[in-house]
């Protein structure tokens, strides 16, 4: 099956919780006025699209009205197609500008960081990368058995020492590691922990300190992996993070598990940062480089 069927089969519970509420929602008009406007706000809200994005859209259907560009109710989805692939805007690929490229995961757990790793993981083997995953979550107990269990799946080396170790000192084995081997790609799991904020700061603070000392060239990218069925929580989630780590990208796992994929639009609108995978299952190869166009499409069609 290809991944733009396991999207669309992913997206269903939000083409059906969104768009079927439109199609049916836009017989009841027979113009496009305020109450038609009003009816769409509270829909796009209801699939978690967000107070701030769905504001932006009513604008912009209502420019479109005022300069005669909108005239049926038919028309809104057509309008609508363009609009929300505009704001989403393109993802972006993982940068891999230097060899090796350091890959921090953050996010708390249960959004899918483990699993996420290892999608991510085998994508770059596929590509011909060599990868060496570092089980610095520590904290968390079968985290590291966890882990290693996906980096077997994905056929990539781990390194690991045992649960309550210090993940900067399982960091600065991995990089030493990771040199020897001439890998790459360096994958950093970490410890999500969001109640007590100052010892995640520290933690990931430590942890940057050993990356920057040990590989100061390396390219870095910090992805927060997010639950998309967690909807606007998952945005005040990416806000405390962001405050602890200068976040690069984000990936969104669950999306086939809610009806509120518009979660996608409110995240990029409200924090300005691409989503680099999406995730829509459980399999190690259902993971792949975000594609706004199938997005949109798979919502649409």
């Amino acid at each position: 099956m290809g991944f733009l069927v396991k999207l669309k089969e992913g997206l269903a519970k939000t083409k059906n919780a969104l768009f079927g509420r439109i199609d049916a929602m836009l017989k009841h008009f027979v113009r496009v006025d305020e109450e038609l406007l009003e009816e769409l706000e509270e829909l796009l809200i209801t699939a978690d699209v967000g107070v701030s994005a769905t504001e932006e859209i009513l604008d912009r259907l209502r420019e479109e009205i005022k300069q005669g560009r909108l005239k049926e109710p038919e028309d809104i989805k057509a309008s609508l197609r363009v609009i929300l692939a505009d704001m989403i805007g393109q993802g972006e690929p993982l940068k891999l500008d230097t060899a090796p490229t350091v890959v921090l995961i953050i996010g708390v757990n249960g959004a899918g960081k483990t699993t996420s790793i290892g999608k991510i993981s085998n994508r770059l083997k596929e590509a011909k990368k060599s990868v060496v995953v570092a089980a610095a979550d520590t904290f968390r107990a079968a985290a590291i058995d966890q882990l290693s269990v996906w980096c077997d799946r994905a056929g990539v080396d781990i390194v690991k020492q045992h649960e309550g170790s210090d993940p900067a000192a399982v960091v600065y084995d991995a990089i030493q590691y990771t040199k020897k081997k001439g890998a790459d790609v360096l994958i950093v799991d970490t410890a999500g922990r969001l109640h007590n904020k100052k010892n995640l700061m520290d933690e990931l603070a430590k942890i940057n300190r050993v990356i920057s000392r040990e590989l100061p060239d390396a390219t870095r990218e910090n992805l927060l992996v997010l639950d998309a069925t967690t909807g606007q929580n998952a945005i005040s989630q990416a806000k405390e993070f962001g405050k602890a780590a200068e976040i690069t990208g984000l990936i969104l796992n669950k999306l086939d598990g809610t009806a509120k994929g518009g979660i996608v639009l409110s995240i990029r609108h409200e924090l300005g940062l691409p989503v680099k995978f999406i995730g829509v299952g459980e399999k190690i190869n259902d993971m792949q480089e975000f594609d706004a166009e199938e997005f949109v499409a798979a919502l649409f069609e």
